[in-house]
C-alpha cells in the first residue's frame, strides 16, 4: 500500500481540448527552492523585452531600468555580454534581468519567463539562464510535457508534477560547470516558460506542492517517457547504471489486456527510407555516435541482433559488403533518424528490407511506443486517470515499492 509521509525538513540538496488562457500560477506557502534552467545555450544573439524590467550587474547592482517595454538586443562580445537598445549599451561578464514587478515576467526571443534571466558568456556564444522558484518552473514543465488536457485527466497531470519535481531535485546541479541546473529541453525536461502554463497544469502543481517520489527517503531517478506500448522497459536496458529496484519493467495494461497508453498517437507508427535517404542520414548519425561510417556507403542489409527482456531492440546490425556495424541501446533511435528529422520514436519495431536483386532499395520499420519506455508512461498515466485512478495509484504502478513524501 502506498504510504504518504510528511517530512518536516527543508530541501537542501494528442487528443486534447482547448483551454482558456493561463492565469497566475497558484503557489501555496512556498514556491520551493530556486532552479537554474538553461533556456538558451551557445546562441549568437537574442532579444530581451516584455514588461518593465531592471538590468543588474551581480557586483555593481542596478545599471538601468527599462520602463518602456522596448526590445533590447543581447549578444556575446569577446568575454563580455553586450546589451544594446533603448538608448542603452551595456557590457559586462554577467547581467541579471528581472521584472520590476516581482510577479511579472521577462521575454526572451518572444517567450515569457517568470523569475529572472541571467545572461553570461559560455562556450561559443551566449547562455541565458532562467532563475525561477521550483513550483513556478513546474507549471511550465507540466504544460509542456503533457499538453492541454481535459479535467478528467487531472490526476495524470498531478503524477507528472510530482515526477518532474522529483527529477528536478534529484538532478539539481547536473550542469553546474555551465552555470545552471537543468536544460530547458527534452535533454532534461521540456520547458517553455509561461507559454505552456495552463489552468489544469497550474492546479496539478499547486495540489501536489512539495511532493516527491522517494526510495529509502531519497528522491528517486524519476525517468518518464511518452508511450511505453503496454510494458515499461527495464532501467538498465535503456540507461547504463540505472539498476534500481523501482525501475524494473512493469505490465501496463488494464484488466482486458488493453495497454493504458493505447490512445497515444504514437502507440503505432511507421517510418521508411529509400537507400539514398538512409545513406545520407547514416553519414551524419554514425559519426555523431563515434561509430564506423563505412556502412553509410556500402549498406546491404539491416538485421535485428538481440532483444531486451521486454522485446525491444537491444542491438541492430548494419551489414555491408566490407563488414558490419553494431548499434546498441538508445543509439539505435539516433542512428536510424527519420527523414523528417529528430530520432526514431522507440526501439520497439520490426524491419522490412526491399531489394532489387542484391541491391538495397528501401528500408521500412513498423513500430510501437514513443521514448525509452523507462519509468512513468505519460500516455499510460492519462489512460489510468481517465479510468479513475488517482495520482498515488498511478505513481506506485510505475515506481513499485516507492513512497511519496512532502518535502515542504
Amino acid at each position: 500500500m502506498r504510504r504518504l509521509r510528511t517530512a518536516l525538513v527543508l530541501l537542501l540538496a494528442s487528443c486534447v481540448s482547448p483551454e482558456p488562457e493561463p492565469g497566475p500560477v497558484p503557489v501555496a506557502d512556498s514556491a520551493g527552492p530556486d532552479i537554474r534552467v538553461g533556456v538558451l545555450v551557445d546562441a549568437r544573439q537574442a532579444t530581451i523585452g516584455g514588461e518593465p524590467f531592471a538590468i543588474d550587474d551581480p557586483e555593481e547592482g542596478n545599471l538601468r531600468t527599462i520602463t518602456s517595454g522596448a526590445a533590447l538586443s543581447v549578444a556575446p562580445r569577446g568575454a563580455m555580454v553586450s546589451l544594446s537598445g533603448s538608448g542603452a549599451r551595456i557590457e559586462r561578464h554577467r547581467l541579471i534581468i528581472h521584472p520590476v514587478d516581482s510577479t511579472g515576467s521577462i521575454t526572451l526571443n518572444g517567450r515569457a519567463y517568470r523569475g529572472s534571466l541571467e545572461l553570461r558568456r559560455d562556450g561559443v556564444g551566449l547562455v541565458a539562464i532562467n532563475v525561477v522558484p521550483l513550483e513556478r518552473y513546474l507549471a511550465g514543465v507540466v504544460g509542456a510535457e503533457m499538453g492541454l488536457r481535459r479535467p478528467e485527466e487531472l490526476e495524470a497531470l498531478k503524477a507528472q508534477a510530482i515526477v518532474s519535481r522529483t527529477y528536478a531535485l534529484r538532478n539539481q546541479g547536473r550542469w553546474k560547470e555551465r552555470g545552471f541546473d537543468l536544460l530547458g529541453s527534452v535533454s532534461d525536461q521540456a520547458y517553455a516558460g509561461q507559454l505552456t502554463e495552463s489552468p489544469l497544469a497550474n492546479a496539478a502543481v499547486a495540489a501536489t506542492r512539495g511532493e516527491v517520489v522517494t526510495w529509502e527517503g531519497q528522491p528517486i531517478d524519476a525517468f518518464f517517457s511518452s508511450t511505453c506500448g503496454g510494458r515499461t522497459e527495464e532501467g538498465v536496458a535503456a540507461f547504463a547504471g540505472a539498476s534500481r529496484p523501482y525501475l524494473h519493467a512493469v505490465d501496463d495494461r488494464d484488466a482486458t489486456g488493453t495497454p493504458w497508453c493505447a490512445t497515444s498517437p504514437r502507440y503505432h507508427w511507421k517510418a521508411g527510407w529509400t537507400a539514398g535517404q538512409l545513406a545520407l542520414i547514416l553519414r551524419k548519425t554514425l559519426a555523431a555516435e563515434n561509430l564506423p561510417g563505412g556502412r553509410a556507403s556500402d549498406l546491404r542489409d539491416i538485421r535485428i541482433g538481440t532483444h531486451t527482456a521486454t522485446d525491444r531492440i537491444a542491438t541492430l546490425e548494419l551489414i555491408g559488403r566490407n563488414g558490419r556495424t553494431t548499434v546498441s541501446g538508445q543509439a539505435v533511435r539516433r542512428v536510424l533518424a527519420p527523414p523528417e528529422g529528430g530520432i526514431l520514436w522507440s526501439t520497439d519495431f520490426t524491419v522490412h528490407v526491399t531489394r532489387t536483386g542484391t541491391k538495397l532499395e528501401r528500408i521500412d520499420v513498423d513500430g510501437r511506443g514513443n521514448g525509452h519506455g523507462v519509468g512513468m508512461c505519460q500516455w499510460g498515466a492519462i489512460g489510468r486517470a481517465r479510468a479513475g485512478q488517482d495520482y498515488h495509484q498511478i505513481l506506485i504502478s510505475y515506481f513499485p515499492g516507492t513512497d511519496i513524501q512532502r518535502l515542504y
